[in-house]
């Protein structure tokens, strides 16, 4: 009995030791809080850029904007109010073509202004006798004028013939937009640069990155004309200049050698100087 009554207390001792898994009722349990990600800020409205505007951009200086769009500096800074040309901020939208007049602005310096100028009243003079009518004759007949000698018809005028080279050396680079809007041409320091047509000197200095000391002349039939990388410039803005006048000396500025960048624009678009130079 004894051996019997030790071996139910095993027994009872290891029923014990194994307890069943709790269950644990899931129905009730509190659900968790959905995470909602923040909303992405709006992004912001792209800037309008109305016509005959220009947007600056990183790197713009208010002379490149001007030459890019076929204008003077000057002319730009005015349209705008910019006492100082220098003062331009990324984003800051510019008019680059003259504003039009408002519809039904007077014209103003066009019609001189006469005013009424008043007389005396003149006494008529006395009524004098008819006289008697002369016997009539065959009045004689006037030679018909001879015809005035037609004008010979105007030659066509062409693009081509109208500029000569500024300097004449080896072509070192063409035109290869966007990077580059005009051709360099080889030369040694100090060689006279000459304006490639006539026309009025616009803009003088170094205000455009990668040109160094340049000038920039307008021409009459709105063709404009570039010379960069000069050593010394001997013309002042305003100043009016002839077809193969020295303007400048070639140089190196802003170069990794001496050269001319010379570029031909037809208004705000850069154009193939080679299409416009006569054959060497």
């Amino acid at each position: 009995m004894k051996r019997s009554a030790i071996v139910v207390v095993l027994l009872a001792g290891c029923a014990s030791q194994h307890k069943p898994a709790p269950v644990v009722d899931r129905t009730g349990a509190a659900a968790r809080p959905t995470v909602v990600a923040p909303a992405a800020p709006p992004a912001a409205p792209a800037t309008v850029v109305p016509e005959g505007h220009y947007l600056v951009k990183k790197g713009d200086t208010l002379y490149s904007i001007a030459l890019d769009n076929g204008a003077d500096y000057r002319d730009v800074a005015q349209w705008n109010n910019l006492d100082d040309p220098t003062k331009i901020r990324v984003g800051q939208v510019l008019r680059v073509k003259a504003p039009e007049p408002p519809p039904g602005a007077p014209v103003v310096g066009r019609i001189a202004s006469r005013g009424v100028e008043s007389r005396p009243l003149e006494t008529p003079a006395p009524t004098a006798k008819p006289l008697p009518p002369l016997p009539s004759a065959p009045a004689p007949q006037a030679a018909a004028p001879a015809p005035a000698p037609q004008a010979p018809p105007p030659a066509a005028t062409k693009d081509v013939g109208e500029f000569i080279w500024p300097v004449k050396g080896k072509i070192l680079s063409g035109v290869a937009e966007p990077r580059s809007k005009g051709i360099d041409i080889d030369g040694r320091p100090g060689e006279p640069i000459v304006a490639a047509a006539a026309g009025r000197v616009t803009y003088t200095g170094s205000g455009i990155p990668g040109l160094g000391k340049l000038v920039v002349i307008k021409h009459d039939n709105g063709f404009i004309t570039v010379y960069a990388h000069n050593r010394d410039i001997l013309v002042k803005e305003q100043q009016p200049v002839t077809r193969g006048q020295k303007i400048a000396e070639l140089g190196s500025s802003d170069s990794d050698r001496p050269k001319l960048h010379f570029q031909i624009r037809k208004g705000s678009a850069a154009v193939d100087p080679l299409r416009y130079l006569p054959a060497l």
